[in-house]
């Protein structure tokens, strides 16, 4: 879909460069690049949804959201049905303005997933004009507190590899100076991802940071379970031990275990993450700028974590979250998952552990467009 308007002119006969002229969106599939299961699901392929935006002056922004295998058409319809035809003729230097039309405008469907993610591919868009426009890349411009951070691999950790396995990758990432791995739990007996995580503990001493994640599948009891049986080997925190909408059931096992309590990746609205923080029923937030709608509600809610003295160690996404981490004093972890490699001229530069965010306008993110229209889908 291709929506066109001529550029115009405001009534003082000030031609207006920055009005968006086209705005288009595709879907293409990126294949995982390992296998990839947790306690709940595997992850089978990136759907990745792409929204291209131009203005009357020549320029252009490509933002981009994901699910990790069913909706990709949901959200791409809602942006072809609704978002995208409301974008042209308005000026593309108005992020905040235009977020929020967009989300008035689909209100009976907000909060949810499908809305947010096609939010998101509007917002990275419409902050990758911004960037280009100013000049400047994205970790200066929302915010610009430093220009490397730190990683954690979860690549190394997945349900079904061995104790064996874990052992290894946990070794290969403190080689490589990264400070911390992250293990996803939840099997059948508590004792077995126990053992898995001391044998990891041992394997790697005291200072590498072990991070643990349950992804939604426990109970409060076997949470409860979980946690005291995690909590000897000194994990970094414990991700999603409960569904995501359980706010009091988490501030109960914040309560109940030494372990840092972590969310985020499947919350949808800055006031969710603020009624996690109010309550103390979370320690580490973990926004993710896809699903909570992009970079505009994502820095928001950076900043009430901020207020909270918690920090910002957000999901996935490492090729734009590297940016947005290093743009905020309390951006702490970025989650070392490669996933767009096969469809991006350009590698996340690492050095000693750090992850280095881009130093060129934009987003930061180099798309290979020939590569993404041999993936496309619709």
């Amino acid at each position: 879909m291709r929506l066109i308007l001529p550029s115009r002119t405001t009534e003082s006969g000030h031609h207006q460069m920055s009005i968006i002229t086209t705005a288009t969106a595709k879907l293409a599939d990126i294949a995982v690049e390992t296998d990839r299961t947790d306690a709940v699901q595997s992850f089978v392929k990136q759907e990745t949804v792409l929204v291209d935006i131009t203005t009357a002056d020549g320029g252009a922004g490509t933002g981009y959201a994901y699910t990790i295998g069913t909706g990709g058409t949901s959200v791409l319809a809602l942006l072809r049905d609704h978002l995208l035809p409301v974008l042209i003729g308005q000026d593309a230097r108005n992020v905040e303005a235009l977020w929020q039309r967009l989300f008035a405008l689909t209100r009976a469907t907000t909060t949810g997933a499908i809305t947010s993610l096609a939010l998101a591919a509007v917002d990275t868009a419409l902050w990758d004009v911004r960037c280009k426009r100013a000049g400047e890349p994205l970790w200066r411009l929302a915010g610009g507190h430093r220009q490397d951070v730190p990683v954690y691999d979860t690549e190394g950790g997945w349900l079904h590899l061995t104790t064996d396995e874990l052992v290894r990758g946990a070794l290969r990432a403190q080689r490589a100076g990264w400070g911390g791995i992250k293990i996803k739990v939840g099997k059948p007996h508590t004792a077995e991802d126990a053992e898995r995580l001391r044998a990891v503990r041992e394997a790697v001493g005291p200072a590498l940071h072990i991070m643990t994640d349950a992804n939604q599948s426990q109970t409060m009891s076997s949470a409860l379970r979980l946690a005291a049986a995690l909590e000897p080997y000194d994990p970094y925190w414990i991700e999603e031990p409960l569904l995501a909408d359980d706010i009091s059931g988490h501030a109960r096992l914040a309560r109940a275990t030494r372990i840092p309590v972590a969310v985020g990746e499947s919350l949808y609205a800055p006031t969710q993450f603020r009624n996690y923080l109010e309550t103390g029923a979370a320690s580490v937030v973990q926004v993710d700028a896809a699903r909570i709608g992009g970079i505009t509600p994502w820095l928001k809610v950076a900043h009430t974590a901020e207020s909270h003295n918690v920090m910002v160690c957000p999901h996935f996404l490492m090729e734009l979250h590297i940016s947005l981490v290093a743009a905020v004093p309390n951006g702490m972890y970025v989650e070392h998952i490669p996933q767009l490699r096969a469809v991006t001229r350009g590698e996340l530069t690492i050095r000693d552990g750090r992850a280095v965010a881009p130093d060129v306008p934009g987003i930061g993110i180099d798309w290979d467009m020939d590569a993404i229209d041999d993936r496309r889908v619709a």
